[in-house]
């Protein structure tokens, strides 16, 4: 079954790049890669070999062969059926609205240099102002994609890639003036410390900051040529990912030590210590307005994204009835309205965590670990979809024939498992607090996100 609507073809490659950069290339991945010093060089090379570049072919290949809207809903359907197709499509909706709260508590500790650092360690300050700002982002998207892809095109560029490449120039001044650097520039810095799985914990958070290039699927029945201009844009964008989050990472790391580094507010930090160094301390309240509006672009790009697979899913008869509904625009506000209440419950760990730092870490490894499901999924299904839909049309295909689609994809299986294992162990680099707390909210919560899926199906008996 194919579902398509009568879409207009508003996005064009730039569009579609700023939309694929704006949700994958986030600040918010900044601190938590700058937790691993030199180290996060290897990490981030490894993620685009086994990970990034996977997902971009990947993704390339099966969106240029169904370009329905529906996205990864649509693949895992053709390729296992209903039931794992509402699994994946349940799973991205949910690890999406566990994301929010961490890209939010960027965005509210970032408001707070602007006027009261300290509130940026203030639960219910944390709280009130990352629950404003999400709903203000479905509000965006209640008017349709154009005004939000609008939006997203402008966060982009002078709300994430100009913030980006701005800490990168302060970060390589910062060498040429010949000031200390708080991370070991070496062979042995950038090999990883392998005495506890515990140290490596934190790569599940890693690998998130570089999932998202599969999420414009959802609008490629709104692209003006999907069979072209989706395989261009996705791999433009790979390129500009990798080269900015990494750089990025170590300018960051370069000035905070490790251990001192505060994820929420982290960035700003940095930011803090280069103008400080440089004398031109004016310049805070500009790079945080500048963030703020970037990471309002990430989120209402992200927003609006897995609703529309939701809906897809609904219109299925594979979800909840109540999930079709549609505004004029074509928008299905049901899904956002639900999604709005699970975030404003799921909020509340900024209250009863320990700390912002831990809730913000925590929120972090059950995202990526539910992430890396859905990834495993997808990968999957590409490697199903060559032996079970073979004479579909796909404007590109993953190069190697069958053989390539199991090297490629099957890397992408592989470091998608090992890491979901070693997500699982709380992370060295974070006061976690209760370890027994820590490990019954990650593991339990993880468990409870995938729960609904099987029991709908059980209650509905669908296959």
């Amino acid at each position: 079954m194919s579902i398509q609507f009568k879409n207009k073809k508003v996005l064009s490659v730039f569009a579609l790049i700023m939309i694929n950069v704006v949700a994958v290339d986030s600040l918010r991945s900044l601190p938590i890669s700058a937790e691993y010093g030199f180290s996060l060089v290897f990490y981030y090379l490894i993620g685009a070999i086994f990970f990034l570049i996977p997902v971009a072919l990947v993704a390339a290949e099966l969106a240029t062969g169904w370009p329905e809207t529906g996205g990864i809903y649509v693949w895992v359907r053709e390729a296992f059926g209903k039931r794992a197709a509402f699994l994946v499509i349940w799973l991205q909706w949910l690890y999406n609205i566990v994301w929010y709260p961490t890209i939010m508590s960027l965005l509210a500790a970032t408001l707070a240099y602007l006027f009261m650092p300290s509130l940026a360690q203030d639960k219910w300050y944390m709280w009130i102002v990352v629950v404003t700002m999400f709903w203000g982002a479905t509000l965006v998207n209640w008017y349709g994609m154009k005004l939000s892809s609008g939006l997203s095109a402008l966060a982009t560029i002078f709300g994430t890639l100009l913030p980006i490449f701005f800490i990168i120039v302060l970060g390589i001044i910062w060498l040429i003036k010949g000031n200390p650097v708080h991370i070991d520039v070496s062979w042995k810095g950038f090999l990883p410390n392998m005495t506890s799985i515990n140290n490596l914990a934190l790569l599940s958070s890693v690998l998130f900051g570089l999932i998202g290039l599969e999420m414009s699927a959802v609008h490629a029945g709104e692209v003006k040529n999907p069979q072209r201009d989706y395989p261009r844009a996705l791999f433009i964008s790979a390129v500009l990912i990798i080269v900015t989050l990494t750089l990025g990472s170590l300018a960051i790391a370069m000035v905070v030590p490790a251990g001192q580094l505060d994820l929420a507010s982290g960035l700003m930090e940095s930011f803090s210590i280069f103008f400080n160094a440089y004398h031109i301390t004016w310049m805070v309240p500009v790079i945080a307005i500048l963030i703020i509006l970037g990471g309002f672009g990430t989120v209402s790009a992200w927003v609006i994204g897995p609703t529309k697979g939701m809906m897809v899913a609904a219109i299925d008869k594979n979800a909840p009835a109540y999930l079709t509904r549609r505004n004029q625009y074509g928008v299905p506000v049901n899904v956002l309205l639900t999604q709005g209440i699970v975030f404003t419950i799921l909020s509340t760990l900024f209250i009863f965590m320990p700390s912002i730092n831990s809730a913000f870490g925590l929120l972090s490894q059950m995202t990526g670990e539910v992430a890396l499901i859905v990834y495993m999924l997808i990968f999957a299904a590409a490697i199903r979809l060559r032996y079970k839909r073979p004479n579909v049309a796909r404007k590109f295909r993953v190069p190697g024939g069958n053989a390539g689609m199991w090297i490629i994809a099957g890397a992408g299986i592989l470091i998608s498992s090992v890491v979901f294992i070693i997500g699982l162990f709380p992370p060295s680099q974070i006061n976690v607090g209760s370890v027994a707390v820590y490990e019954a909210i990650l593991i339990g919560g993880t468990i409870v996100i995938c729960l609904p899926a099987f029991l709908w199906h059980r209650s509905k008996g669908n296959s």
